[in-house]
């Protein structure tokens, strides 16, 4: 049996790789002791190489701004790199954009365009989220009982609704918002999951589960 290869680039200036990774890796746990997912991490510097092995799924949990608090920001997202990604997808590959994934990359930019939907902002404080399957009616994702909350920098996203499917949204005393979507993009698939920032959340068992969910719907 050939596994699914997934390939993960996690981790920024203002995200800790180690508990994505390990929230990913507690997602994925049945399928990588069984061997039927083999998953591999990279540095943004070296997507453009690893997407070319043609991985089933890449996720990305970075930020496009390599140096965010510097008066000059860099950012890591070069054309060359977004056209890679589109050719991926269009060709039959799954994305997961996830959390910092969907930040700092231009509004108008192919990437974007692709996700249908780009963070917005969040409030300075931590809050009390809640996440919830949006008319809690199944989807290709999740059942409709899903309902978890988390102390979480509560995202704030643009995303376009007509051309997309919503499983997951939240709400807050800031206010409510969009957390989930998905929908095909030429023979691929992209789907977009806003959660979460603190390593409490990363590891929550209700929000793994939603993860991996995530993965292997974008693997299929």
């Amino acid at each position: 049996m050939m596994s699914t290869f997934v390939l993960a680039i996690v981790g920024d200036y203002y995200h800790r790789k180690e508990a994505a990774l390990q929230s990913l890796e507690e997602a994925l746990s049945p399928y990588l002791s069984n061997g039927e997912i083999k998953l591999e991490t990279c540095e943004h510097v070296d997507l453009l190489e690893r997407i070319a092995e043609k991985p089933d799924v890449v996720i990305l949990f970075t930020e496009n701004r390599v140096n965010p608090t510097d008066d000059k920001v860099n950012m890591w997202m070069s054309e060359e790199i977004a056209n890679a990604i589109i050719h991926y997808v269009e060709s039959g590959g799954g994305w997961l954009a996830w959390h910092s994934g969907l930040a700092s990359y231009g509004i108008d930019s192919k990437y974007t365009q692709m996700l249908k939907g780009y963070f917005e902002y969040h409030p300075d404080q931590h809050q009390m989220v809640q996440y919830t399957n949006p008319n809690q009616t199944d989807n290709a994702i999740l059942s409709n009982d899903v309902s978890f909350d988390l102390l979480d920098e509560h995202y704030f996203v643009h995303c376009d609704t007509e051309n997309t499917t919503i499983f997951l949204e939240s709400s807050s005393v800031d206010g409510q918002s969009i957390a989930g979507w998905y929908h095909s993009y030429g023979k691929g698939k992209v789907c977009c999951l806003t959660p979460t920032h603190n390593k409490e959340g990363l590891l929550n068992p209700a929000f793994i589960e939603v993860l991996g969910k995530c993965v292997m719907w974008a693997s299929m």
